[in-house]
C-alpha cells in the first residue's frame, strides 16, 4: 500500500503487501551521467516510514524495514530481513546481508560490507577514509567488513578498512583501530581484547 504524498521515479519496482509512509521518495537519480539507466527493486514485505529516501540502483530483499528519515545512497545491495532505524545513513555501493539490524543514527559509508545476522547499535559510526579531504581521500576510500554475527554497541567508532571477524561484540563507545578476531570481546579508546565470547553467561 502506497499513502499520499509519496514520490516513486520511473525503474522503481516494489513488492506486494508493502507499505510507504507519507513523504517518503524511492528511486532518487543519483547525480551521475547513466542515472536514467539505474533500476531500484524492493521486494515483497517492506514497512517504509515517512520521510526515508531511498535512491535509484539499489536491490533491497524482502521484509526490509526503515525508521524515520532513513537515508539509503545508490546502488546498495540489501538482503531479507533487514531493519535500519531512523535518521541513520547508508552511503552508495554498500552490501549488508540477511537478518541485519541497524539501529537509530547509524552512519555507513561507501564500500562497506556487512554479512549476515549483524547488530548494529545507535550512534555507530563506520568511516572509510584514512586521510580525509587530502587529494586523493576518493581515490583510497576502504570501507569495513563486518563478518557474521558480530554485535557492536552504542556509540562506537570503526575506522576505515577495519575488518571484524564472525561472532565478534565491540562494547558500547569503543574506538576500533585494528582488526578484531573471532569471538573475542574488544572494548575501549583504541579497543582491546577483554574476553571471549566462550565466557559469556549467554550465547551468539
Amino acid at each position: 500500500m502506497t499513502k499520499e504524498f509519496v514520490i516513486i521515479y520511473p525503474n522503481v519496482r516494489i513488492g506486494s503487501d508493502s507499505v510507504i509512509e507519507e513523504f517518503s521518495i524511492i528511486g532518487t537519480p543519483p547525480n551521475t551521467k547513466d542515472q536514467d539507466k539505474f533500476e531500484t527493486f524492493i521486494d515483497c514485505g517492506a514497512k517504509i516510514r515517512t520521510h526515508t529516501v531511498i535512491y535509484a540502483g539499489n536491490s533491497i530483499g524482502r521484509n526490509f524495514h526503515t525508521g524515520n528519515k532513513a537515508n539509503i545512497r545508490e546502488q546498495c545491495q540489501i538482503g531479507d530481513n533487514v531493519s535500519i532505524g531512523a535518521l541513520s545513513v547508508v552511503e552508495h555501493h554498500v552490501k549488508i546481508g540477511n537478518l541485519v539490524r541497524i539501529h537509530s543514527q547509524v552512519f555507513i559509508p561507501e564500500y562497506t560490507i556487512i554479512e549476515d545476522n549483524v547488530w548494529i547499535g545507535p550512534n555507530v559510526v563506520f568511516t572509510n577514509s584514512k586521510y580525509p579531504n587530502s587529494p586523493n581521500s576518493k581515490k583510497n576510500l576502504k570501507g569495513c567488513y563486518i563478518k557474521k554475527n558480530v554485535i557492536i554497541g552504542a556509540n562506537c567508532t570503526i575506522l576505515p578498512g577495519i575488518t571484524i571477524s564472525e561472532k565478534a561484540v565491540i562494547g558500547a563507545g569503543a574506538v576500533v583501530t585494528k582488526d578484531v578476531k573471532s569471538k573475542t570481546v574488544v572494548a575501549g579508546n583504541p579497543a582491546k581484547i577483554i574476553n571471549n565470547i566462550d565466557n559469556l553467561p549467554y550465547s551468539i
